[in-house]
């Protein structure tokens, strides 16, 4: 099954602690897992920043806004538990949602709602199915997907030449052969018999990968990859990148697959991608760091 939104999971929550012992989030992950069923590869699946698990940041998030409203109380550190409020709601409501905590003044007020404003608590409510870090990934994605919009644009304003090079910087950025000087070279030009450019595969040269950038607009078809397979079998090389800013047709992908020679097939929205990952033509604009308590800090002696 999918991982429940936090807000889908306050009733669950209640349900395993509502024997009134201290839990701890391992235990209520664990215990939550089994009760719904999710799987150990649903469990183990990462928020976008790779901090930490998408169940676990739902979960905590759930604990959170329950102990704002006063359903679970923290006796200690790291642990928790229910309240007599938190066991009145499980035998009076039986779905437990946002519309549920928010009956109570403590909750309202940590979410900065006006209990006159109708419209503005519904508008909270209906639109709270994501945890604080997942409303910042959220954001943080569609200006990743607005800034691979743009590179692409700005890199169909200057010359194929410009783009020959272009790959051969991100290839040597991604760490094939070591300096740019030494990795690869653009080496489009007539007469270059399909390929644009060639880049060496580790800093000793041992191997070498020919390039072919296309600057289309239009959909790459199986023609153009026959073309540069036949280039590459003229350098008697086994491996080649293709690299446009547009994409390729399912005849083109699968033709790539079934030859001999390992052929990679780059689109514009991985090339973009790429770019942003390793640094190439983007610069940081701005940085939030994201804080917790530290709890080492707090230990007395």
């Amino acid at each position: 099954m999918a991982i429940p939104r936090h807000n889908e999971i306050y009733r669950e929550i209640l349900e395993i602690i509502q024997d009134e012992k201290e839990y701890n989030y391992k235990e209520l992950e664990e215990k939550l897992s089994q009760k719904l069923h999710i799987t150990p590869e649903e469990r183990a699946t990462l928020l976008e920043s790779r901090v930490k698990t998408i169940l676990s940041d739902r979960i905590g998030w759930s604990v959170v806004y329950m102990v704002k409203a006063s359903l679970i109380e923290r006796p200690r550190r790291g642990y928790f538990k229910i309240t007599h409020e938190g066991k009145s709601v499980l035998v009076k409501d039986v779905k437990v949602d946002d519309e549920v905590l928010m009956r109570y003044p403590s909750y309202v007020e940590f979410r900065a709602i006006k209990k006159t404003d109708h419209s503005e608590k519904d508008s909270i409510v209906s639109n709270d199915s994501l945890t604080p870090n997942e409303v910042l990934e959220r954001g943080y994605k569609s200006i990743i997907s607005n800034l691979q919009i743009e590179l692409l644009e700005q890199i169909k304003l200057y010359s194929p030449l410009f783009f020959e090079n272009l790959v051969i910087d991100l290839l040597t950025t991604m760490g094939y052969g070591g300096s740019r000087k030494d990795a690869g070279e653009a080496i489009g030009r007539s007469g270059d018999e399909g390929i644009d450019g060639v880049i060496k595969e580790d800093k000793l040269g041992l191997d070498v990968i020919y390039i072919q950038a296309k600057r289309w607009q239009g959909t790459v078809g199986r023609p153009e990859i026959q073309k540069f397979v036949g280039a590459l079998h003229g350098k008697h090389a086994k491996k080649g990148i293709f690299i446009t800013t547009s994409n390729y047709s399912s005849d083109a992908i699968s033709y790539a697959s079934s030859v001999e020679s390992k052929i990679i097939l780059i689109g514009g929205e991985l090339i973009s991608k790429l770019m942003i990952e390793h640094n190439v033509g983007v610069s940081t604009e701005s940085t939030y760091q994201i804080k917790k308590i530290d709890t080492d800090y707090f230990i007395e002696d």
